[in-house]
């Protein structure tokens, strides 16, 4: 998969980045909530595109990697 320039400077890329590396435990749920939604939105304007994309693909891993930081440090999904 190659790496679009754009992708790397998504604003769901910065979120996101921020809840994978946040140590503060009471500031994490706030970060993935933050990071999901951004996420979410990036994901419906993406699937209105006819064919999928790498982009596409990472926001669901992205969104995977959230769910699973989540169930790790036991936190209720909002």
């Amino acid at each position: 998969m190659s790496t679009n320039p754009l992708q790397l400077s998504a604003p769901w890329r910065t979120l996101y980045l921020a809840a994978l590396f946040e140590a503060d435990r009471k500031r994490l749920p706030v970060r993935i909530s933050e990071a999901e939604k951004a996420l979410m939105v990036r994901e419906r304007e993406l699937y209105s595109r006819p064919r999928p994309t790498a982009e596409r693909e990472a926001v669901n891993n992205a969104l995977n990697a959230l769910r699973a930081l989540r169930n790790c440090h036991g936190l209720n999904h909002r």
